[in-house]
């Protein structure tokens, strides 16, 4: 059993076997990002692809929050370079984040607002407390969309929906953002923790070639025609045939037994 934890600045790192999960801890400022912890999450991000024994990424919060944006505090704006420097930064931290091939489950209690909500969108799962709370606060704070807000809303609700969220910028409840298709799943809060466990240990014992080449198709799909789409398909399921992992599928569907997964 692989067991390992860093704490970082701004940011926790643990280890359990085949998951890794991010946990953002600046309780004290409803762990709103600063540049410290952009760049954490960025040097994360960009290592997991790299370690294939990483099969499923959990991101989630410290002190009942998920994420309240960036930190906007004259603290921390007078301390940064060029306003656009910044703003590239953190787009690597999302396009970092949006190439995992790894399955990504965003873990939310509490805010998620501005850069925050947009970071849990970026999870290809949500697992979502009662008490979250979500907003696209921008316009609150006389910005606009970031961290790929623009790009995600619209394929995840449509544009109308969209617009509504980032122009009244008003804060919704977790309810709320399920019957929009925000959220994959809401829950008491006592049984969040069980519920994305069980996700991340399931998705852990999955066929991670599989996986990451249905999560890139998924994510390219607005952007391709359907015939490059069935090609695609077709090229991912010759790779697939090739793994050892389908065979072991195959024969333990024969044998009646949970098949065992090694990714090669």
């Amino acid at each position: 059993m692989v067991s390992e934890r860093r704490e970082l600045q701004s940011i926790t790192v643990e280890r359990n076997d085949a998951i890794v999960t991010i946990t953002l801890r600046r309780p004290q400022k409803k762990n709103a990002a600063n540049d410290a912890m952009w760049s954490e999450l960025l040097d994360e991000f960009r290592s997991i692809p790299n370690d294939a024994s990483v099969r499923a990424v959990v991101l989630t919060g410290a002190g009942g929050n998920f994420c309240s944006g960036a930190d906007l505090s004259a603290e921390e704006r007078d301390e940064r370079p060029h306003q656009l420097s910044v703003m590239r930064h953190i787009g690597d931290v999302c396009l970092a984040l949006h190439r995992l091939p790894q399955p990504t489950i965003a873990k939310v209690r509490g805010v998620a607002v501005g850069a925050g909500m947009n970071l849990a969108l970026s999870c290809d799962l949500i697992a979502a407390s009662e008490d979250a709370r979500f907003s696209e606060i921008f316009a609150k704070r006389g910005l606009s969309l970031d961290f790929g807000g623009s790009w995600l809303l619209p394929r995840l609700i449509g544009l109308h929906r969209a617009k509504e969220l980032a122009l009244l910028a008003d804060i919704i409840d977790a309810r709320r953002a399920a019957e929009l298709g925000l959220v994959n799943r809401v829950l008491p809060d006592d049984e969040l923790d069980a519920c994305v466990d069980d996700w991340a240990t399931r998705l852990a014992g999955g066929p991670p070639i599989a996986l990451a080449m249905s999560k890139r198709m998924l994510n390219n799909a607005f952007n391709v025609t359907l015939e490059q789409a069935i090609d695609d398909e077709g090229l991912s399921q010759t790779v697939n045939f090739g793994t050892t992992d389908t065979p072991e599928a195959i024969a333990a569907f024969v044998e009646k037994r949970e098949p065992e997964f090694h990714g090669r």
